[in-house]
């Protein structure tokens, strides 16, 4: 499984961040930054499908 991150449409909300701090963090501006490139980590996965969903600008998307 992968991440597909689209940095154009978050909007700082952070509840990536909130749900997942092993995948994702937060820059200087407020904005989500990715930590894992490549595959996820298998005991992280449902977290990275948690972020998706709960990502109110679609802004993450899990790839099998």
């Amino acid at each position: 499984m992968k991440i597909n991150y689209d940095r154009d449409a978050c909007q700082g909300h952070n509840r990536c961040y909130q749900l997942a701090p092993e995948l994702f963090d937060v820059d200087e501006e407020g904005y989500a930054v990715l930590l894992v490139t490549g595959e996820v980590p298998a005991e992280l996965e449902e977290k990275a499908k948690l972020c998706a969903d709960n990502c109110p600008e679609f802004a993450i998307e899990v790839e099998a």
